[in-house]
């Protein structure tokens, strides 16, 4: 049996396959881009030129990105029995979701999804490895 465990978040997943004695940890940068929008009021007086943001066009390439990223985590985690994925924010229930509509094979397999904050590596193993102890 194959247990896996997936800390991610916008910037890295940690993908932690348990075995009886070890972990074996891999690490995936996402390529995510930082998307400062810029915008409003040009001028500190009261209905003055304003900026039109076109918050739509950045989101709609964030979630392109996020797709690429997802397709980047598939290889490692698609032969596995057991998924728990863990992270801050939004993200491990947005990677749930996207496997839930694009990868319902894998999908199947994920157990849980739990909020975390940010971990050193040996705390991200430490709480995959207790996870399914549990289990």
């Amino acid at each position: 049996m194959k247990h896996i465990g997936i800390w991610i978040d916008k910037e890295k997943a940690h993908i932690i396959s348990v075995k009886e004695n070890s972990e074996d940890m891999t690490t995936i940068l996402s390529e995510i881009e930082n998307f400062n929008v810029h915008g409003g009021s040009g001028t500190q007086f009261k209905g003055g030129p304003q900026d039109v943001v076109q918050d739509s066009k950045y989101l709609e390439r964030q979630k392109h990105q996020f797709k690429a990223y997802v397709k980047k985590i598939i290889p490692f985690i698609k032969d596995t029995d057991k998924i728990v994925i863990y992270g801050p924010a939004e993200t491990p229930e947005r990677f749930n979701k996207e496997l839930t509509q694009n990868y319902k094979d894998i999908s199947k397999n994920v157990k849980d999804v739990l909020k975390a904050d940010s971990m050193t590596d040996n705390q991200t193993k430490a709480l995959i490895r207790s996870y399914f102890k549990k289990s």
